[in-house]
């Protein structure tokens, strides 16, 4: 019963996303990248955007993607000019953002504000610069974090607070652009390029103490997530929705 059920799963993404173009900013890396890998065998065109234009021309080479545009998605005029010729997007998925920590007390503020920059603002202006090349039935995948709930006492106020503005503009943007669907995935502790170079040399001894505390006792791949990202495109009832995807972490 339970390959029957995922077969059919898997059918009714296929029927969802073949043929639809698809746009995910942060889709050279991580959960990004595993979303488009996974939207590209569901039959979607996947156009991937990230800050290095060497390696979103070589990442969509290397997995035969429709196309791949760069920029940093804190600049408005360099989001316009990378989706100046964008075409119709179907999918927009928006999912990058750098691991912004400092204390409020002590960091630099230009620093801080790139949470919010790197998220609230760049979505502002990555929808802007669509425009009405954004399908009326389209669906827009936002990110958050576990830290929207559970943030903690190490230099990452700001950034909670950003994950937590994501969730409150994907509401708000539910109904402001609907019929489109709005959704916000939140994931948890997930083994990402990021988490590596967020901690650098203490991320072997940061994962381990980790497990220990987490209820799975593991933390979640980018697959994982990244099926949760393709599960929110495809499935047109999840709206204005935001998708734990953190194996409990936020239990404990």
């Amino acid at each position: 019963m339970n390959e029957i059920a995922a077969a059919v799963a898997g059918q009714y993404i296929t029927s969802s996303l073949q043929g639809k173009n698809v746009l995910i900013f942060g889709g050279t890396s991580g959960i990004g990248l595993s979303a488009a890998i996974q939207a590209k065998a569901a039959g979607a065109n996947v156009t991937v955007a990230g800050s290095d234009a060497a390696r979103a021309e070589a990442l969509s080479k290397e997995h035969g993607f429709s196309g791949w545009r760069a920029a940093d998605v804190t600049k408005p005029e360099a989001i316009d000019a990378a989706l100046s010729n964008i075409g119709k997007v179907d999918h927009l998925v928006l999912l990058a953002g750098s691991f912004v920590a400092g204390k409020v007390l002590d960091a630099d503020i230009a620093h801080l504000h790139r949470a919010f920059d790197e998220r609230v603002w760049a979505a502002v202006h990555v929808l802007r610069a669509i425009g009405e090349n954004l399908a009326g039935d389209a669906s827009i995948t936002l990110i958050s974090g576990a830290l929207a709930d559970r943030p903690n006492a190490y230099g990452v106020a700001v950034l909670a607070a950003a994950s937590a503005a994501m969730e409150a503009l994907g509401r708000g943007l539910a109904l402001e652009l609907a019929p489109r669907r709005v959704n916000i995935l939140s994931p948890g502790p997930i083994d990402t390029p990021i988490l590596a170079k967020a901690l650098g040399d203490g991320r072997d001894a940061y994962v381990a103490s980790l497990k220990q505390s987490l209820p799975l006792h593991r933390l979640g791949t980018a697959d994982e997530a990244g099926a949760a990202v393709v599960f929110l495109m495809a499935n047109g009832w999840m709206n204005g929705a935001v998708l734990n995807v953190d194996g409990g972490s936020r239990l404990v």
